[in-house]
Order: C-alpha cells, then sequence, then structure tokens
C-alpha cells in the first residue's frame, strides 16, 4: 500500500510538473518570464481558462483546439505532462521511499524539458543546465548525511570530471560534440557516478549507441544526410535513464558475453 501511494502521488506530482515544463520549454529559449504572463493562447494572446489548465484533460477538453481562436494546440503539451508522469512513476518505482528519489526526480524534469527544447532549437540553456549543477548535489546531500554515502558522492564528482573531459576532448575534434552537450556532460556523469561505475559507462556508452542507430534510421529512410545536423542531448538523456532502470543487467549481460564458457 505505501509502495503505490507512492507511485499515485509521483503520477499526479509528475502531471503537475509537465504541465509546468510545458511553460518552460515554450518560454525560456525566448527568455520569457515564467510567471507573467500566465498561461495563454500564443496565436489570439487570450489567457487559458483554468479548467483548460488541467494536464492532459485539458486538451482533450478542447479537442486540441484554442478555446478562443480556435487555433490548433500541438499534441506535445499533453505528452509532454503525460510522459512526466509516466517517468515520475518509473522513477518512483526505482528508488522508493529513498533520499535519492527527490534529486532523479528532478533530473526526469530536466530531462524532459532539456530534451524537448534540443529537439526543438537544437540548444540546451545555460539557464536549465548550469543551475543543476547547484541543486543535484544539494538534493543528494541528505543521503550523504542520511546514509554515510560519502563514497556515492565523491564517485559522482569524479565521474562528472570524467565524462566532462571526454566531452571536452570529443568537442574539439572536427565536427565534435556541441557546447551545449559538454556543459550537459558533468551533471549526467555526477548522477551516473552516484549509483556506480557499471551506471557511467552503460549510460556514456548507450548515448551515443543510441544516437547512433537513430542517425542510421534517418540516413536509411532519407530523413537526414550525413550533413544533416542531429541534436545529441535527447540520446544522452535517454542513456542516462536507460542505465539508471537497466545498468545492472546490461552490465551483467555483457561480462557474460566476455567469460567464456566452460
Amino acid at each position: 500500500m505505501p509502495q503505490l501511494f507512492l507511485l499515485g502521488v509521483a503520477g499526479l506530482l509528475g502531471l503537475a510538473v509537465g504541465s509546468f515544463l510545458n511553460v518552460v520549454i515554450y518560454r525560456v529559449p525566448r527568455d520569457e518570464s515564467l510567471v507573467r504572463p500566465g498561461s495563454h493562447c500564443p496565436h489570439c494572446g487570450h489567457e487559458v481558462r483554468n479548467r483548460h489548465n488541467v494536464p492532459v484533460l485539458g486538451w482533450l477538453m478542447l479537442r486540441g483546439r484554442c478555446a478562443d481562436c480556435k487555433a490548433p494546440i500541438s499534441a506535445r503539451y499533453p505528452l509532454v505532462e503525460a510522459g512526466t508522469a509516466a517517468l515520475f512513476v518509473a522513477v518512483a518505482a526505482k528508488f522508493g521511499w529513498s533520499w535519492e528519489l527527490p534529486a532523479y526526480l528532478y533530473l526526469a524534469a530536466v530531462a524532459v524539458a532539456l530534451a524537448a527544447i534540443d529537439l526543438d532549437l537544437m540548444r540546451l540553456p545555460d539557464k536549465i543546465v548550469l543551475p543543476s549543477y547547484a541543486v543535484a548535489p544539494l538534493l543528494l546531500l541528505p543521503a550523504v548525511i542520511a546514509e554515510h554515502s560519502w563514497r556515492a558522492g565523491v564517485r559522482g564528482l569524479a565521474a562528472a570530471a570524467l565524462l566532462y573531459a571526454g566531452y571536452w576532448i570529443l568537442a574539439a575534434l572536427p565536427k565534435g560534440m556541441g557546447g551545449g552537450d559538454v556543459k550537459l556532460a558533468p551533471l549526467l556523469g555526477f548522477y551516473l557516478g552516484w549509483l556506480g561505475w557499471s551506471s557511467l559507462v552503460v549510460g556514456a556508452f548507450a548515448g551515443f549507441l543510441l544516437g547512433g542507430l537513430v542517425g542510421v534510421l534517418l540516413m536509411a529512410t532519407r530523413a537526414a544526410t550525413r550533413k544533416s545536423r542531429i541534436p545529441f542531448g535527447p540520446f544522452m538523456l535517454a542513456g542516462v535513464f536507460l542505465a539508471v532502470f537497466a545498468a545492472a543487467p546490461i552490465a551483467n549481460w555483457y561480462s557474460g558475453l566476455l567469460t567464456p564458457t566452460a
């Protein structure tokens, strides 16, 4: 029962956070305030009524159109809300009632916002990434104090430095990584390192693997060419969550491949 309660709260919180992330995704790249004005239609400027601000249900009630000017409302809005809720539930199921849970819920929220913005504009805004350098350690500090997880904290800092160095080297190569990817890498390295070295290896490698597979698929379907620019941030973030949820079985499977059978 406590676990079901936690998952339910995480889902509702995810819906609310996802609604806020829609504001972040639209306004942060445009240097607009997150507070004023309130939610409004970008086409006619009319404020969104409270009943239409209910996550997912509001979009369904409106049938994907503004209540005033009938302009279409992107389906991405309810998808962000539902996707954030699903990710929050998955993170809550993974960490349970632990000190680490708030930190990884924060990572989930940041991941959704950054992935959407990078897909839209091929940017990873400093206004989201850089403050997270401070927020992430602060959210994990209770775990360090309550659980004496000093080793995890130190390992996280070391992993952040390693991943930053790796991405910095890649960025220095011709047609290398973008500056936003380099800035994001230490944050992701810290979260992965906290969980363990195998999580760091799986998460870092998975980002490149996923990015490569999608790139090949896009070229195979002629949706992109070798010269096309593809945002890498979403693949970095996807790799991190693959490691969060499945680093141990993936590492064990790979170790099994390397171990000769009798």
